[in-house]
């Protein structure tokens, strides 16, 4: 039996989208400490070429970064020309790209009796360019990235996808249908590629964080005021067995299980990482 390791993802060249996000630089860092060479993709290239320059100077790795727009398939072939050249054939993809939008979400959590006088912030007030907003930037912003990178593994016959799904795809909490849906959609396109790129020796699976403090959700979780956990942040502190958010840099080791060979028959599973949210009934 071979000896288990991250040795084999050592000089293998990943793709971040979002690279330059809190997740996408945590994730990073950690596929740093294991050699890989990395490409950071962010529609912001100030922020991709920093957060890139960081970790290589941080961990005396190759990491580069690159602006790309995961909703322009020119702009994604674009960078992969660019990543080619600069570091080689691609093996592995991370679909970090993702996030929500306030448009797309209701002011409060259920419509009652005593409250249909306020249609306005409920599912009728919904804002449909909100919702196409955060279905573009999550499931297009995964369908893309993943047509235009994996073509190098084709080649090799071999390669990782990771797609970044949530927790919400599996139990939407109030207030989010956009983005909950969405995630589901990440799932499921997941388990369909699995099936689809399973003979070439592709693999894709996907993770679910659970809650994890980041710029796209701190403005519900934390009173900007105060500091303190707003009362649905307390609900999401209550309802997780650790009773805590989890740590970005929490992430990293099984995004790491799932790109190396370590899982090499594993394809098409989303694997929580959650703090336990998933496992509990709320009593």
């Amino acid at each position: 039996m071979n000896t288990l390791s991250f040795e084999d993802l050592r000089n293998q060249v990943c793709v971040i989208t979002g690279g330059a996000g809190v997740i996408g630089t945590a994730i990073a860092k950690g596929l740093a400490t294991v050699g890989v060479k990395l490409a950071i993709l962010d529609l912001n290239e100030e922020m991709a070429l920093k957060v890139a320059s960081d970790i290589a100077s941080e961990y005396g790795i190759i990491a580069k970064g690159y602006k790309a727009n995961v909703l322009d398939k020119n702009s994604l072939e674009a960078a992969k020309a660019k990543i080619n050249s600069d570091l080689g054939e691609i093996s592995l993809l991370i679909n970090g790209a993702g996030g929500n939008s306030p448009k797309a979400n209701t002011q409060i959590e259920r419509l009652e009796k005593g409250n249909l006088n306020e249609l306005e912030k409920s599912f009728y007030g919904l804002d449909v360019e909100g919702f196409d907003f955060v279905f573009d930037l999550n499931f297009k912003g995964t369908l893309l990235p993943t047509m235009v990178f994996t073509t190098d593994m084709l080649e090799i016959g071999k390669g990782a996808v990771l797609n970044i799904s949530s927790m919400n795809s599996f139990k939407p909490l109030t207030k989010i249908p956009a983005y909950s849906a969405a995630k589901s959609a990440i799932n499921n396109f997941t388990e369909w590629l699995s099936v689809h790129l399973a003979k070439t020796g592709i693999r894709v699976n996907a993770i679910a964080p659970g809650f994890f403090l980041t710029n796209q959700n701190r403005f519900l979780l934390v009173d900007e005021k105060t500091g303190e956990a707003t009362p649905r942040g307390q609900k999401i502190i209550d309802n997780t067995p650790m009773e805590r958010y989890g740590e970005v840099e929490e992430l990293a080791g099984t995004v790491a299980y799932l790109l190396s060979d370590v899982s090499k028959f594993v394809t098409g599973i989303c694997i929580p990482v959650d703090g336990g949210y998933s496992a509990f009934g709320g009593v």
